[in-house]
């Protein structure tokens, strides 16, 4: 299929063809023909499918042909949310690129700068509003924010925003939006508290899972290499100055440990800079842009912070710290491999996490490469190999929820 068979406006379409799309990605392809008919939507794609374009592309089609060249004062139409900051910034860029050629306007706000210079832009009237929800929920609170117009509502990374806190924010967003908005929901994994979510407050949506959860990419290599806890900065650093890594996007556990890796990397004269949520924004973003601008070799991320780290030719991640939910490995490593290039995942598993190791390899059932040649190693099958660590419970308790009396009515739609 090409993008010219999704029956998009002729405007959409040159600004699709000029970023160089001419097939669909899968979640696209099922997607925006689902948006296009009005429906209710639940999205399940690991980061990397071109979801951000999957309800973009069809919102800017449907606004566009609603708003017209209408003169009339903009009033927000739709509503993207998303967890992070950084996620919010290029869910704007991708709206921006994609609605040159319309009249459409998009607003994006976000906490931890002025919020002046984005109460004067609301002011003047925006279509497309992407906004995080603390940030959302302050300006509506201050009466800057008028939703009452909204066709359309967009959650986004939903199991992150429920991992960051957010589900009683987002429940509260939901509440100021009219009842019959269209609403899609897209999440990286499906947990029983992101379902019950979609019960509450989608009307009979349509699925899409384009990949399962536990599925890889095939074209990213992986290695683990079992270490020693206290010789991973060593590991690391050997790695980069043995193999010339470069361009290395570095998962560690906390802030506290990302801060610790780049100390540690910097002492040995390796560029590095740490992302996370105790950072400014305007810091996080000159991070990044020096990332991304290969300026800073190694980036080390905590899971929150990565979110909204999209380059289509990064080789390497490196798991400094396993993660205890295998899923989040699937989506760490979801980082390289993109738009057709290869890539290598790295992952260094200590004594104490070995028990994360065996439950990510029963999910992705790949039989990942043990590179035992390096200085650090302790052995898998060593008799401490398989006592568990500390809190390593990974069942949340979520309250179950009943459906929403309303979600079971048959609705006006603004299509």
């Amino acid at each position: 299929m090409l993008f010219e068979d999704l029956s998009l406006s002729k405007s959409i379409q040159k600004a699709v063809f000029e970023e160089g799309y001419l097939n669909p990605t899968p979640i696209q392809e099922q997607s925006i023909p689902i948006v296009l008919a009005g429906r209710d939507l639940i999205g399940c794609a690991q980061t990397g499918t071109g979801k951000t374009a999957a309800f973009a592309i069809p919102i800017i089609h449907q606004l566009h042909r609603i708003v017209g060249s209408s003169k009339k004062a903009k009033q927000i139409r739709a509503l993207i949310v998303t967890p992070t900051r950084e996620l919010a910034v290029q869910i704007g860029q991708s709206f921006d690129t994609y609605a040159k050629y319309t009249n459409l306007t998009q607003l994006t706000i976000f906490g931890g700068v002025s919020q002046n210079p984005q109460v004067d832009i609301l002011k003047k009237g925006v279509d497309i509003l992407v906004a995080t929800p603390g940030r959302l929920l302050d300006l509506q609170k201050q009466g800057f924010l008028d939703l009452n117009h909204l066709h359309v509502l967009v959650l986004d990374e939903a199991d992150q925003m429920l991992d960051m806190g957010f589900i009683n924010d987002v429940k509260k967003i939901v509440k100021l939006t009219p009842k019959n908005r269209q609403t899609l929901l897209f999440s990286a994994t499906m947990p029983i508290a992101i379902r019950e979510l979609a019960e509450m407050f989608l009307q009979d949506p349509a699925k899409v899972e384009v990949s399962p959860v536990s599925s890889t990419a095939e074209n990213v290599e992986q290695r683990v290499y079992f270490v020693d806890k206290t010789e991973k900065r060593n590991l690391l650093y050997h790695l980069i100055k043995t193999d010339g890594l470069s361009n290395v996007l570095v998962f560690a556990r906390t802030k506290h440990g990302a801060d610790n890796v780049v100390k540690a990397l910097r002492k040995k004269d390796i560029p590095a800079e740490a992302i996370h949520g105790d950072k400014s924004q305007n810091a996080r973003q000159r991070v990044l842009d020096a990332f991304k601008n290969k300026e800073v070799g190694v980036l080390v991320a905590t899971d929150i912070a990565a979110r909204g780290i999209d380059i289509d030719q990064l080789p390497f991640v490196i798991n400094f710290d396993l993660p205890n939910i295998p899923e989040t490995y699937v989506h760490r490593i979801g980082r390289t491999g993109r738009a057709g290039n290869g890539g290598i995942a790295i992952s260094f598993c200590g004594k104490d996490e070995h028990p994360y190791w065996k439950d990510i390899q029963k999910l992705i059932k790949v039989d990942v490469k043990t590179i035992s040649d390096h200085p650090y190693q302790w052995h898998a099958g060593s008799p401490d190999a398989t006592e568990k660590p500390k809190n390593s419970n990974r069942s949340g308790g979520a309250h179950k929820s009943r459906k929403s009396n309303a979600s079971k009515q048959n609705k006006k739609r603004w299509y």
